[in-house]
């Protein structure tokens, strides 16, 4: 027996595994790719950084605009978006995936703001350095990039949640706040009488669950958890009303239309977006990227202004971050450095709609032609109020969902066991 394993036979069965192993490292290097994006092959002397990043909603495909400008000016490192699926979930999977893998191609990752510390924490980012001026961005999104006294990020685009309305209807209609009350619904029939409902936003199970169910709970006084006190306190009476009045508003009452539409619990940014364009709804809640959406298009609206929202708002944004993985850091942190610079901010802006993180960019007369309610954004991004800071975030986020899911279909009666599966989620344990 042994004879027989010995000589070409042995020499052939290693070879075949060598393949094996190799043919395995680069499927595990592309699985993350788009299924039909080319593999571009590298040229002596060339240093490609690779940014995976959410799906590019800017007007214009503007992100990949500013790549090519850099690739023109920086031939030995040019840059290539990998571009992921467009729900943060699912980015957030991937990229964790991505950076745990042993062939990485990852340089920069654009993270969600609420990732910064489950990224830092694990040792997938490395922190740039101290010398980097970060005067001139706006103060909240900056504090998303910070985790433990270090700098790890810098902000590509903030977010804060944005009113919005038709032009016929009177300001007299507008609510005093959020979910819509039977008078504001009353009020909002008589300005626009086939409506299905008064206001829309997004309660499918999804990271714009979250951001819903936080602005609910946050209208009412209530919270979710008291960082200084590191409890989970969604049980407290004005968390429960918030939670109660998301539930009840998608219920018809008399003749009147429901206030939230029926619905809004298989909807995202993007099919309320189109329940507002369409005219289902005369109010809807979304981010300010919707404004350049809903004017471009086969079908682009333009009776409908913005305000801020009457009650607080989630920050929302996106920040790049130096992989641990890349090889060329340095190079990583200059195109960073490039992306996020106030010519960068205003074009992101001015010509994509995404929100600028540069206060420069709120005064631009260019920008402004362009992006009227500027200043109102500023303002909700300056008021805006961050997620609750943990390296657990995703599965607090998950687990957070489920919770809301269930109180919005059970009446809006919170489940027994909300907080002590909130507590372990914050902790990374799942119950």
């Amino acid at each position: 027996m042994t004879k027989l394993l010995s000589g070409p036979f042995t020499w052939f069965v290693g070879f075949l595994l060598g393949m094996l192993v190799m043919v395995t490292a680069v499927a595990a290097r592309n699985v993350f790719r788009e299924p039909d994006e080319p593999r571009q092959q590298q040229q002596p002397g060339r240093a490609e950084l690779v940014i995976y990043s959410g799906a590019d909603e800017s007007t214009g495909g503007q992100r990949q605009k500013l790549i090519e400008e850099w690739n023109a000016q920086n031939r030995d490192t040019p840059a290539r978006l990998v571009s992921l699926p467009r729900s943060a979930d699912a980015q957030h999977s991937e990229m964790r995936a991505t950076a745990q893998s042993d062939v990485s191609d990852a340089d920069i990752y654009n993270l969600d703001t609420t990732w910064t510390a489950a990224f830092a924490s694990a040792g997938y980012i490395l922190p740039l350095d101290d010398t980097i001026d970060t005067s001139g961005f706006l103060g909240p999104p900056l504090a998303t990039c910070r985790f433990e006294g270090k700098l790890w990020a810098l902000p590509f685009n903030t977010d804060a949640g944005l009113l919005y309305y038709r032009k016929g209807v009177p300001g007299s209609a507008l609510p005093e706040a959020l979910p819509p009350g039977l008078n504001d619904v009353r009020a909002l029939r008589n300005a626009m009488p086939d409506m299905e409902a008064g206001f829309v936003t997004p309660l499918d199970a999804y990271e714009g669950l979250t951001v819903s169910a936080l602005e609910a709970i946050w209208a009412e006084g209530g919270e979710v958890y008291d960082r200084e006190k590191d409890l989970v306190v969604i049980d407290s009476k004005e968390a429960r009303a918030g939670l109660r009045k998301l539930s009840e508003a998608m219920h018809r009452v008399d003749d009147l239309p429901p206030a939230v539409h029926e619905k809004s619990m298989t909807f995202r940014e993007d099919t309320s977006r189109e329940a507002f364009r369409e005219g289902k709804v005369p109010l809807m809640r979304n981010w300010p990227v919707a404004y350049g959406q809903l004017r471009s298009g086969d079908k682009p609206l333009t009776d409908f202004d913005v305000r801020s929202l009457p009650g607080p708002s989630v920050l929302g944004g996106q920040n790049l971050a130096v992989a641990s993985s890349t090889d060329n850091p340095r190079a990583a942190q200059k195109l960073i450095q490039f992306l996020t610079s106030e010519e960068s901010e205003r074009r992101l802006f001015r010509d994509g709609g995404l929100a600028a993180t540069r206060t420069a960019a709120y005064n631009d007369p260019a920008v402004l032609k362009f992006q009227p309610y500027a200043s109102t954004l500023k303002q909700a991004v300056e008021n805006a109020r961050a997620r609750p800071e943990t390296t657990h975030y995703a599965l607090f986020s998950s687990t957070f969902q489920d919770i809301v899911t269930q109180t919005l279909n059970d009446d809006g009666k919170l489940p027994d066991d909300a907080v002590k599966r909130l507590t372990e989620a914050l902790n990374g344990r799942i119950v």
